[in-house]
């Protein structure tokens, strides 16, 4: 009895699968171009995940390939690493609760599709990463692009919120101390996956000076490596764009 009462929740379920896969492919099938291309995947990636975010992922992702030839585009679906970058483009897309994530994601897609861009298998390393950063760490990652005083007036003016420095000392408030530790730990990751890199601040000896306070060397500066600067070039965020 109880075989066949999982036998029948399964059933169910698959069908719910089925039906919600279906519901995705005929929205995808809406928007002329990059929904076909998406549909014919996303019923196998994505069942069950939200709709309306890869609704919203593909329209951004026509918007970014109407330029294109179609036959040429349409060629690259014969790829296995190309598909396997939209594969994964759709499923981090269903996940990115934020349209500027959206926004992201279809332009490494639609970058990956340049005559001049790296690999399909680099732009999905490249994706890969993108999926490790929060939006946060990626605002961080675009103000290292052009750390000096008085650049980029205007990202610095848009993110003030996020980019204002916070400093812990022995009398910081918990709150402080936990806004530091937040701004720190980006800093951390973003040098941990190699997209920037910090310089260690010295004394008059020329030795590391170390943090009392965490034990780790303190970082006089940090800038975007060649890595960071081609994962911003891919989402369309680099410092010579006036965003």
């Amino acid at each position: 009895m109880a075989e066949e009462n999982d036998s029948e929740k399964n059933q169910l379920q698959n069908t719910a699968i089925d039906y919600v896969a279906s519901g995705v492919k005929a929205t995808l099938g809406a928007i002329p171009f990059a929904g076909s291309l998406l549909s014919e995947i996303a019923g196998a990636v994505i069942p069950k995940q939200r709709i309306d975010r890869i609704t919203d992922f593909a329209k951004r992702l026509e918007r970014r390939i109407a330029h294109l030839e179609r036959d040429a585009v349409r060629s690259e679906m014969d790829d296995e690493e190309f598909t396997d970058l939209v594969e994964e483009s759709l499923r981090q897309a269903a996940r990115a609760t934020s349209e500027q994530r959206r926004e992201y994601l279809a332009s490494l897609l639609a970058n990956s599709l340049s005559k001049d861009a790296v690999e399909h298998s680099e732009s999905r390393h490249l994706l890969r990463l993108l999926g490790e950063l929060s939006d946060v760490e990626v605002i961080w990652l675009r103000f290292y692009d052009n750390p000096v005083m008085g650049g980029d007036e205007q990202f610095r003016a848009l993110h003030e919120v996020i980019l204002e420095p916070v400093a812990a000392h022995m009398g910081s408030t918990q709150d402080e101390l936990d806004k530091a530790a937040l701004q720190k730990s980006y800093k951390a990751h973003l040098e941990r996956l190699g997209l920037i890199a910090g310089k260690l601040k010295t004394d008059r000896n020329k030795n590391p000076e170390l943090d009392k306070m965490s034990g780790e060397f303190k970082r006089q500066s940090y800038r975007t490596t060649n890595l960071g600067r081609l994962l911003l070039r891919s989402i369309d965020l680099n410092s010579e764009l006036n965003l």
